[in-house]
């Protein structure tokens, strides 16, 4: 092995690290949007709050904590996950994504095509 090989090894093996730990976050953060999602469009519907929880708890991070609220017309569902990285010590970032939707009045659209 060449000096020069020695000295850029420690380099490549700690962008690959970070590298890697950014691809955690992201992917992290790109479940807590969907599951904020789908949740919200539950929500919307009247479907029941557990309902609502256990399908974003379904598509979010493993452990991720789901909050379901209201403001005005619009329900708000809030999903906050800590994602574990793969470095030493094994330190947690936490990521969150929250997602709005109009509450659909009681009883449906009422737009039946028949």
């Amino acid at each position: 092995m060449t000096a020069e090989t020695a000295l850029a090894l420690p380099s490549v093996v700690i962008a690959i690290a970070l590298v890697t730990c950014v691809g955690q976050v992201v992917g992290g953060q790109v479940r807590c949007e969907d599951a904020a999602r789908a949740a919200a469009r539950l929500a919307a519907r009247g479907e029941p709050a557990d309902r609502v929880r256990s399908a974003a708890e379904s598509v979010g991070p493993a452990g991720a904590l789901v909050q379901v609220g209201r403001a005005g017309d619009q329900v708000v569902v809030r999903v906050l996950a800590r994602v574990q990285l793969s470095l030493p010590g094994h330190p947690e970032i936490t990521v969150d994504a929250s997602a709005k939707a109009d509450a659909e009045p009681p009883g449906g659209s009422g737009s039946g095509a028949g």
